[in-house]
């Protein structure tokens, strides 16, 4: 499921010497002979962990091999979490919406484009309603014109069998910094 970094610890570490970092105090930092290292590590208690092989010579890191991977999980972990999947939220009116529903639908609407979700607006007409599609489309573009300082028209009004559908996706962060309005 995910991708986990193998690292050689101890005598797994062929190189003949390498570059140690992280130690207490800074001054221990530096270059050492692989068996010197290997030594150092063992007086704290600790493991070797080669963390960057590719430098010259690799780097390694005296730490406890097990925390390493634990840090690295929770890292992983925390890097998941702040990724934003973009859902499209639909929000639906009947042609003849009141002016207070649509507000109340606004701020709603107002919300998910906050979080950076997409909205499909949706008017669905019911019975002889369909026959006054200016209807919805004066509706939607409405609603679209009420939610201009936070998002753009993804997809213009259009009708699909019984429903109008529009796409509204939110602006780019920087566009809604200041929202076009000075304060003096």
């Amino acid at each position: 499921m995910s991708k986990e970094v193998n690292y050689r610890i101890n005598r797994e570490i062929t190189a003949p010497e390498v570059r140690v970092v992280g130690l207490e105090p800074a001054e221990l930092n530096g270059i050492y002979p692989l068996e010197q290292a290997l030594r150092m590590a063992e007086e704290r208690g600790m493991d070797l962990v080669e963390i960057a092989p590719q430098a010259t010579p690799p780097v390694c890191r005296i730490i406890e091999y097990s925390r390493l991977r634990f840090e690295q999980k929770k890292k992983a972990k925390e890097a998941k979490q702040k990724l934003h999947q973009i859902e499209v939220k639909e929000i639906r009116f009947r042609p003849h919406t009141d002016d207070h529903d649509l507000a109340f639908k606004v701020r709603h609407a107002e919300n998910f484009l906050q979080e950076g979700n997409k909205i499909k607006a949706t008017v669905f007409f019911r019975g002889r309603s369909i026959v006054h599609p200016e209807f919805g489309e004066r509706l939607l573009k409405e609603f679209a014109e009420r939610l201009s300082h936070l998002a753009k028209v993804e997809s213009e009004p259009r009708l699909d069998g019984k429903n109008m559908t529009m796409v509204l996706a939110p602006l780019k962060v920087g566009k809604r910094s200041t929202g076009g309005k000075s304060e003096g």
